[in-house]
């Protein structure tokens, strides 16, 4: 009479009985909870890989090691994941790699502007390893960036990684983009008198040098736009604690989770040993 179902009905009222299960979680989940809250108040823009990296990193003294599946679920159950951005770019095929499986065998450089809140405008120029991603060196001006402090860069990056030297013990990649500070005949004069081979990327295609500008993209995510900018010499003052930071505990995909020197480390570790074994 009412055109209803007996069956639907009672179905119905069955599946109000019965209550939802309780959402998996196991007995170490609160234990970890707060360390995972702490990092991602103090790296608020770490999603949950990089969590899991530092974590470990925490709990190595007590022998225990978390898996990223189980920080992404106790992240995602108290909303500590990082939102996803809805913004695409039109994918550009390249078919060059950037990587490479030793280091000092290729090194890239960029610059990039720091904008502050009293609107002075602090340059960076760096220096960076294909291999471990390292940032050998860099250097800070509220002026212009010009074809000296390139200059000045690769000779500071040369003696960091080889020592008080004044030429490479084997040729080195130089890899950048067709800035002027870059293209200038001094400076490709001065990079060739040190041992290196001069590369740059093609016109407008600055994916070519991606390793480059995936490093200035995650430095202004993690250390520029998280911190105080009111002026030129504060963040001129920060520059190298937030460099340092970055080779010493920056978590990387391509690294395997680990820091540029973390990964350095392990890969000088991994040649002596097959030197004293041959």
């Amino acid at each position: 009479m009412l055109c209803v179902s007996r069956s639907n009905l009672y179905e119905r009222r069955l599946k109000k009985r019965q209550q939802r299960p309780a959402r998996y979680s196991k007995d170490d989940d609160a234990r970890l909870l707060p360390l995972i809250r702490q990092i991602c108040s103090e790296r608020a823009t770490n999603g949950y890989r990089r969590v899991t990296a530092h974590l470990n990193r925490a709990l190595k003294e007590q022998n225990w090691r978390v898996n990223p599946k189980r920080i992404y679920r106790i992240m995602q159950a108290n909303n500590l994941l990082l939102a996803k951005s809805g913004h695409r770019k039109p994918e550009r095929s390249h078919t060059g790699n950037v990587v490479t499986l030793k280091p000092d065998t290729r090194w890239c450089s960029d610059g990039f502007e720091i904008r502050c809140w009293n609107r002075e405008v602090v340059r960076v120029v760096f220096s960076l390893d294909c291999c471990d991603r390292e940032a050998i060196c860099w250097s800070a001006t509220t002026g212009g960036i010009n074809s000296i402090m390139v200059q000045d860069l690769l000779t500071e990056s040369v003696e960091k990684r080889f020592g008080n030297t004044l030429y490479l013990p084997h040729a080195v990649e130089w890899l950048t983009d067709n800035g002027s500070c870059y293209i200038a005949d001094s400076t490709r004069t001065f990079a060739a008198s040190l041992g290196f081979i001069v590369c740059t990327t093609p016109v407008r295609s600055p994916e070519s040098n991606g390793m480059a500008e995936s490093f200035v993209k995650t430095f202004k995510r993690d250390y520029v736009h998280v911190n105080d900018l009111p002026d030129a010499m504060t963040v001129m003052g920060k520059l190298t604690e937030w460099m340092e930071d970055y080779n010493n505990w920056h978590p990387h995909k391509g690294l395997k989770m680990q820091s540029p020197r973390e990964y350095r480390s392990s890969l000088l570790a991994i040649n002596c040993i097959s030197r004293d074994l041959i």
